[in-house]
């Protein structure tokens, strides 16, 4: 299988490309979102693809929002030949790759829900005792499991990094009532996806929502728990004090940190065995989250 790294719809308007998806106007109310297959990573898009992964995002983010019933999400249609005109007509590209959604108007933050300590969280803890303003106590270890899950939004960068905030940040952009709302949501679906994972063998350490507005109504967008929004830690053998093995984008970070690559330049192409090892990484977290609703 050969990775789609771009996608052309004849007849098509489309309106933009992100990091992953293709997003391509429907009707007035509906969006096509095309889940391809380009990785990214330290904010970066790498010029070959994992062949299969915009598949398997696309599949375990339906899972997700076919069996969250905390709050309605933006999903209207997943089968394409059911899509209106042009879109049904390429179901070789689109099958399993994209969904019919409502345009829900885009709220500007990233709810993120950490219950372990790593990545930029671990970063701020060690430099602050604190993570996104957050006061933790002293002597935690890398990756140990924090006292309760924390919600940390992240401001949304249209290019470069997402920077991390405060709760206060977020209430004084949206208000506190809705602010605190898209928090509390944040948390109990965290905790819903934490618990279900946990038959799975799998330690979700932390992961980030998109939320919109769809009128006054709130809902859930973009992505559920994938490999490329999500830690995933094979509880098997979770150590604290290192980062643990994964079945997400982990791998790939893990694996450039050991090259010379600067993180600003044009990356480099990934190598054969990092790009198939990343999709078998991919497939069996799927596999892992078929289990869970089998």
């Amino acid at each position: 299988m050969n990775a789609l790294t771009s996608t052309r719809i004849p007849g098509g308007k489309k309106l933009f490309s992100g990091k992953v998806r293709d997003v391509y106007a429907a009707d007035k109310e509906h969006l096509i979102i095309v889940s391809t297959d380009r990785i990214s990573a330290f904010d970066h898009v790498f010029p070959n693809g994992i062949p299969g992964k915009g598949i398997i995002l696309n599949r375990i983010s339906n899972l997700w929002f076919q069996n969250i019933k905390l709050i309605k999400n933006h999903i209207v249609e997943t089968n394409c030949r059911m899509f209106p005109k042009p879109y049904c007509d390429f179901p070789e590209m689109l099958q399993d790759r994209a969904v019919m959604v409502r345009r829900a108007e885009r709220v500007d933050f990233e709810c993120v829900a950490r219950g372990y300590l790593i990545g930029s969280g671990w970063k701020d803890y060690q430099a602050t005792g604190e993570v996104c303003g957050i006061k933790l106590p002293d002597g935690l270890q890398m990756a140990q499991e924090l006292p309760g899950p924390l919600f940390t939004p992240s401001t949304k960068a249209k290019s470069g990094h997402d920077m991390n905030v405060s709760i206060e940040v977020m209430r004084r952009k949206m208000g506190a009532d809705v602010a605190d709302r898209l928090g509390e949501i944040t948390l109990q679906i965290y905790d819903f996806g934490r618990e279900k994972l946990k038959k799975a063998g799998i330690l979700l350490a932390d992961t980030k929502f998109e939320f919109g507005f769809y009128g006054n109504e709130i809902m859930l967008i973009d992505e559920v728990l994938t490999p490329d929004s999500s830690r995933f830690w094979d509880a098997s053998q979770y150590k604290v004090g290192s980062s643990p093995v994964s079945f997400d984008k982990q791998f790939i970070r893990d694996y450039l940190d050991t090259t010379p690559w600067d993180k600003n330049s044009l990356p480099p192409p990934l190598p054969d065995e990092i790009i198939g090892k990343t999709a078998e990484k991919y497939e069996e977290m799927y596999q892992r989250v078929q289990s869970v609703f089998a």
